[in-house]
């Protein structure tokens, strides 16, 4: 057996529960007097916040933002920030929100333009300096950005999304409240769970799955296989609505120290080019890509030790011991169709578009902790299956 080696790191704090929302006010007036808080299209959700930092005399800048974060939106971000003298950034939404909250406080604090600091467009150098303070309160039950060190971020010039990534990134309080996910439509929570379950299921048969990230993965898969139909169907069931809070909390605490795999490759590729939901896009991605990871493990040893982590995934979403890794497979392609999620031909994807698509996901650093090594063919019949 090789020597066991890892790393983990995340947020500074994390509180979760209903109703701890109310602690953001206090926890932001120790941090500064002055916020930047970034919110989504939907500017209601950010008035509980609003109200709590009023309560404590903290002054707020206001941050609307439209869809995934974009190297533009995200300079205009910190200019507005820098200039209303912004001390601490709170995000507060879905992925987006807290993805443009991230890549603003990481750029208040640093030199030079956004493009230095992104992968495969830019050299992706590292922070020099911790980003400014962040709070991080989660909308949505889906990406876990809340505890992850990167924001992904649209290139519109190049039709790609790339990540920024460092530890600084990582906020210095996430609060996740299962309350707040309660007004989510079934669309959203559909996306958003799948997303979350994506991400779990993919950080456990990472090749850098490592024994803590092994726990919050087996947690996360048990909870989401139990809740995500009910939060769907019964939006206004809170016990369901904390089950995903936690599970997605979990993926992200996963993910950011696990890696992903080529759901996420190819899912990358497909939101730099389109315009598709990323939680709809994996969920649409997932069986092929298991069924696929299966075959070619399968094909190289019967015994390849990411075939007994299938198989257990497996027993984890059907509840049944012994349950084989088809079984699972079969598991995820039911719900995907219970919960209507659409084919990728919806957002406009064609077969003209494969070609690059596959090139791009080939490159994706998502990819590389894929536990199969996937070829170019294999990558297109993915997609090909999608459509």
């Amino acid at each position: 057996m090789d020597a066991l080696r890892f790393e983990f790191a995340t947020a500074t704090r994390i509180v979760f529960g209903p109703g701890v929302l109310a602690e953001a006010g206090p926890a932001v007036r120790e941090m500064g007097t002055h916020a930047l808080v970034v919110t989504g299209s939907n500017l209601s959700r950010a008035a509980p916040v609003l109200r709590l930092l009023e309560e404590q005399g903290v002054h707020a800048t206001v941050l609307r933002t439209e869809g995934e974060p974009t190297t533009e939106s995200v300079r205009a971000g910190c200019e507005i920030a820098r200039e209303a003298g912004c001390e601490v950034v709170v995000g507060i939404g879905g992925g987006s929100a807290l993805d443009t909250a991230k890549a603003i406080a990481g750029l208040l604090t640093n030199e030079g333009p956004l493009e230095r600091y992104l992968e495969v467009v830019g050299p992706g150098l590292p922070l020099a300096r911790p980003a400014a303070p962040l709070v991080a309160i989660p909308t949505t039950a889906g990406t876990g950005s809340e505890v992850t060190r990167n924001a992904v971020i649209i290139v519109p010039e190049h039709r790609v999304k790339v990540s920024m990534r460092s530890p600084y990134l990582l906020p210095r309080l996430a609060l996740v409240d299962p309350e707040l996910t309660l007004s989510c439509p079934p669309e959203t929570t559909a996306a958003c769970g799948l997303d979350a379950l994506t991400q779990l299921l993919e950080a456990f048969v990472s090749t850098r799955a490592n024994p803590l990230t092994d726990g919050f993965c087996r947690e996360g898969l048990a909870l989401a296989a139990g809740s995500l139909y009910r939060a769907w169907a019964y939006g206004q069931d809170l016990g369901a609505r904390e089950g995903m809070a936690l599970a997605s909390l979990l993926s992200g605490l996963a993910l950011a120290n696990a890696g992903l795999g080529a759901v996420h490759g190819l899912a990358a590729a497909l939101g730099g080019m389109f315009r598709a939901p990323h939680g709809a896009v994996c969920a649409r991605l997932l069986a092929p890509v298991m069924r696929e990871n299966i075959r070619t493990l399968l094909s190289e040893s019967t015994e390849h030790p990411a075939l007994a982590r299938y198989r257990e995934v497996a027993e984890l979403l059907t509840g049944r011991p012994g349950a084989t890794a088809e079984e699972g497979v079969r598991w995820v392609e039911e719900l995907v169709e219970a919960l209507a999620i659409p084919r990728l031909g919806t957002y406009g994807v064609s077969p003209r578009d494969l070609d690059a698509l596959v090139q791009r996901a080939s490159a994706a650093s998502s990819t590389r902790a894929n536990p199969a090594r996937l070829s170019a063919a294999q990558l297109r019949a993915i997609l090909e299956q999608s459509l």
